[in-house]
């Protein structure tokens, strides 16, 4: 199964979870983000990223330049405050 199936599986099962006015509201967000045009201006794969620093769990910043010195770096951004 590719991962395009795979999400396509997991948004048709969430459909069941999350009431439909909240879909709604997720679907037209996806819709205006595509029509901003940010597909053109994000980062491809292979891209480099510039140089930047954020704070890690305990609140102390960590740099991505020091991170890359140890080996290759992968970051993810989390939505909201969990």
């Amino acid at each position: 199964m590719t991962l395009k199936e795979r999400l396509d599986k997991l948004k048709e099962a969430s459909r069941g979870r999350v009431p439909e006015e909240i879909h709604t509201v997720m679907e037209r967000a996806v819709e205006d983000l595509r029509r901003s045009g940010i597909r053109d201006r994000v980062k491809k794969p292979g891209d480099k990223a510039p140089e930047f620093s954020l704070p890690d769990p305990d609140g102390r910043l960590v740099s991505s330049r020091d991170l890359l010195a140890q080996g290759p770096l992968v970051v993810t951004f989390y939505r909201g405050k969990w």
